[in-house]
């Protein structure tokens, strides 16, 4: 009789669309499907969390979110044609895109009382502060429609005791630049359908003024995509080509320098510095602009062929897509989605690459429709994470067990996929015994195990699911419950759960759908026994 055999493998790689069957035995703990699910920087493969509501309104009923930023004490949205700002989404949010403000401020009720300065066919905006010597800093909000609109305010309590700055910004004539950003004391802003290829930037010291001393425009060879200040350069993301403008401060030797004339910038909401890098959605996947040790230096690199096929997709159909990215700091992770215009929540996709000793490892989303996202530090330096969607809901990201949509909540619907396994020797038929699951659990979980033999073959009997309903939650002393809770349990229990069938390869998926807590997948451990080659 033959000798049981072991097979083991940690769940490390992230998502992997691009090698065939048999390349990725090399690293059997690469995912085929990994949806919903994030990668754990120090390893293993981890549910993601949902989201849960801000507050109990909508800034402007069912217009769609065009963008967000954290500021001061709270969140500024812009929807429909409007700006809105709130501490906390409840009762009502202040629309804050008010004309004539004084230019020394105003209280509430003289604020409140202004006239409204429409932003007219607003498009997806852009956002950049300046901080000075403000309480919370200006923000400035451009979107390719309308002039650029300066917010600021001062003051703590109530909103009925701050004083409110606004205004719109003129930048030449009715330019309505698309991005902006804050770069070595200047506001800089590009894009502007009248202008596509030109950069302009204001005073130093003074976003509002773009004819005083400092002030001055560049023009490009190529149509302006973004910007972003990286180290001590700006660099321009154009349709076909990548430039820094170099020595802004200095008259006589401000110049635009190629960074590559053969790489271009697909959307300016996938820009985003982690890790001491720049990555951005290029034509060819998502793409890094990175620092060398060589003063003033850059390098283009590739951070995405594992999902190159599923970048290509992104990148074929942009043009239907609202894409919006952000940064979670606390995980190292690049988060990016993209949702077909008047799309469900539900068919809404997105990726998530998480930043390992390994670079970039991938999983994907669905099921989180962010027209609007952002995260960043509050006044108090607590990281906030939030985004909105098509029907101008506000929500709290990476909160929470479900995902919610007009105002119910849904099942998480989660799955990692393995590849298919030969054991070593493909030519063996193998008859399997067991597996065990190694499980970090946040609360009451039940996955489900299936297994599946000789790639899926519908003409083989195939086994039912296994639902892991008995995942032991460890308990701390003072905490738990006599009875209920299991004293003496792991963090990370390896469960074991007898398995039925046989043949020459086999994977496994181990998915939920449900509204439980979120746990992480470390490693499985299979025991089969060989039997006849064939």
């Amino acid at each position: 009789m033959a000798t049981a055999q072991p097979f083991g493998i940690s769940c490390k790689g992230g998502l992997n669309t691009n090698l065939n069957q048999l390349e990725m035995l090399a690293s059997p703990g690469l995912a085929t499907k990994l949806t919903n699910f994030e990668v754990d920087p120090d390893g293993g493969y981890r549910r993601i969390n949902g989201y849960t509501a801000f507050g109990d309104t909508r800034p402007n009923s069912a217009n769609k979110v065009l963008g967000m930023a954290i500021y001061a004490d709270g969140l500024i949205v812009c929807s429909g044609n409007g700006i809105f700002f709130s501490q906390d989404g409840e009762t009502t949010w202040l629309q804050i895109n008010r004309a004539s403000v004084a230019s020394s401020g105003d209280n509430y009720t003289a604020f409140t009382g202004r006239s409204l300065d429409a932003r007219t066919s607003q498009g997806q905006v852009t956002f950049a502060l300046f901080e000075g010597n403000t309480d919370y800093g200006q923000i400035i909000i451009t979107d390719g429609a309308n002039k650029p609109f300066l917010f600021s305010m001062t003051g703590t309590g109530d909103l009925n005791t701050r004083t409110f700055f606004a205004e719109e910004v003129t930048v030449s004539g009715t330019t309505a630049p698309t991005v902006c950003a804050i770069h070595d004391n200047h506001l800089v802003v590009a894009g502007a359908p009248t202008a596509k290829n030109t950069v302009f930037f204001s005073k130093t010291l003074d976003p509002s003024d773009f004819s005083g001393s400092g002030s001055g425009s560049i023009l490009l060879p190529d149509q302006v995509v973004g910007i972003k200040s990286f180290r001590n350069d700006l660099i321009i993301f154009c349709g076909n080509t990548i430039h820094k403008l170099i020595n802004i401060n200095d008259s006589s030797n401000i110049a635009i320098v190629p960074i590559t004339k053969n790489v271009g910038c697909l959307s300016s909401h996938s820009i985003q510095e982690i890790g001491g890098d720049l990555v951005f959605l290029s034509p060819d996947g998502i793409r890094s602009v990175a620092g060398t040790a060589r003063i003033g230096d850059v390098e283009l690199g590739s951070v995405s062929r594992q999902i190159q096929s599923l970048i290509s997709d992104i990148a074929n159909s942009v043009n239907t897509f609202t894409i919006t990215s952000a940064v979670l700091r606390s995980k190292s992770q690049y988060r990016l989605f993209y949702s077909a215009n008047g799309a469900l929540s539900s068919v809404s996709k997105g990726i998530i690459g998480t930043i390992t000793a390994n670079g970039f490892e991938w999983s994907e989303t669905i099921g989180i429709q962010a027209t609007g996202f952002t995260s960043g530090f509050d006044k108090d330096g607590v990281e906030q994470k939030y985004h909105g969607d098509n029907a101008g809901y506000i929500y709290n990201h990476d909160v929470g067990n479900s995902f919610i949509s007009s105002g119910s909540a849904f099942n998480i619907n989660a799955i990692y996929q393995t590849p298919n396994f030969d054991f070593g020797d493909i030519g063996t038929r193998k008859t399997l015994q067991y597996a065990k699951i190694s499980i970090t659990p946040e609360g009451d979980v039940q996955p489900s195990l299936r297994v599946r033999y000789d790639y899926e073959d519908v003409s083989i009997p195939q086994p039912e699911d296994y639902v892991l309903d008995s995942v032991p939650l460890p308990s701390l002393f003072g905490s738990g419950i006599f009875g209920t809770s299991i004293f003496g349990a792991s963090n990370d229990p390896m469960l074991r759960q007898a398995v039925q069938g046989s043949g020459s390869v086999c994977s496994f998926r181990i998915a939920s759908l449900d509204q439980n807590a979120p746990y992480a997948i470390n490693g499985l451990y299979i025991n089969y026994v060989p039997s006849g080659r064939r």
